[in-house]
């Protein structure tokens, strides 16, 4: 099978590799659908990588014992490879296992590991059915295009009656807007780059406000009758953003951090937490009892074919990669046998 691999110094290409065999209740998913994600971080560094990507939708062609799933299964495949078998996984946060499966000791190859090839290999109860008549392409939206913000939504209850603030409005942040929308919110973003700004609006966003402004906090109370968003969601991982959550919140209201960063973030206890009433979340992906869920929102939002902003064959990675790195487009699918 092909598969993409990072050469360095901003470099893609396609490599023939074998291709993976089911062992267990691990089978093989012939990929239909792979979104790109932060894979454009690493690609504009020029590091080198031979596994890449972690969310896909695709078919199921081979098993090695009956099981959850049949060959011609059309299957979303959700990231990571937990334990199944932890209380975290069993209550659907497999996520958060911490017990989780070392890919190439258990199947004896890292091949198969790989989002951006033409098959994958995957447990079988990580694999959820793809309703009749929802493209691959829509479906692969469950993963990170929706899931981190579908999950802040849960947590938060966001609802009609909230006024949301967004900072960060790339693939993950126009996801938030739809997610958002999608629960009757009113949105306000927070974003700087042109094309991202017209999008978050063509998503359904009441306001978009540039993060460079000095008053921006200003600028979001006087669009909440000077009390603050009830609600918050970071997408962009950068801290800065992260306090003008904090900021920009209303007392007693809550800020989701979704956005992964490796900074720190200036957090005052008392002014931020205990006198303001705040709470803060962390939300990685979405507990698996809400498949369903995201899978109406994907099926029901008028606007979600805006979220897809290219659909690009495999073999023009390079391009992708490139267009990723523009910060021109909202999330990109790569189809492997293109």
């Amino acid at each position: 099978m092909k598969k993409a691999v990072f050469l360095g110094d901003r470099k893609a290409s396609l490599v023939d590799v074998p291709d993976p065999q089911p062992k267990g209740d691990w089978v093989v998913v012939k990929v239909h659908a792979a979104p790109m994600c932060t894979e454009y971080k690493s690609f504009v560094a020029g590091h080198s990588a031979v596994s890449l990507g972690h969310e896909a939708a695709g078919e199921v062609v081979a098993i090695d014992q009956p099981g959850r799933v049949r060959v011609g299964d059309r299957v979303v495949v959700m990231p990571q490879y937990p334990c199944g078998m932890c209380a975290l996984c069993i209550a659907g946060d497999y996520i958060h296992c911490e017990h989780g499966y070392d890919f190439a000791q258990f199947m004896g190859t890292p091949e198969g590991s790989a989002r951006m090839a033409q098959y994958l290999v995957n447990p079988a109860w990580l694999l959820p059915a793809i309703p009749d008549g929802m493209s691959y392409e829509h479906a692969s939206l469950a993963g990170c295009a929706l899931g981190p913000s579908f999950g802040a939504c849960d947590l938060m209850e966001v609802d009609a009656f909230d006024t949301v603030l967004i900072t960060g409005a790339g693939p993950v942040g126009l996801g938030a807007v739809v997610n958002a929308c999608f629960r009757g919110a009113r949105v306000i973003v927070v974003e700087s780059h042109p094309w991202r700004v017209e999008r978050a609006k063509q998503l359904g966003a009441a306001a978009v406000l540039d993060p460079r402004d000095d008053d921006i906090v200003k600028q979001i109370r006087a669009l909440t009758d000077d009390k603050g968003v009830n609600k918050a969601i970071d997408c962009s991982g950068v801290p800065q953003a992260q306090r003008l959550c904090i900021d920009a919140t209303r007392r007693r209201g809550q800020v989701t951090f979704i956005g992964e960063c490796s900074d720190d973030l200036l957090l005052k206890a008392s002014p931020d937490l205990i006198r303001k009433g705040l709470t803060l979340h962390g939300s990685w992906h979405y507990n698996l009892s809400l498949f369903p869920n995201i899978m109406q929102v994907i099926q029901r939002s008028p606007v979600i074919d805006h979220l897809i902003s290219h659909v690009i064959p495999m073999s023009r990675i390079q391009d992708a990669l490139e267009t990723s790195a523009s910060h021109d487009s909202a999330k990109i699918i790569l189809k492997p046998w293109g």
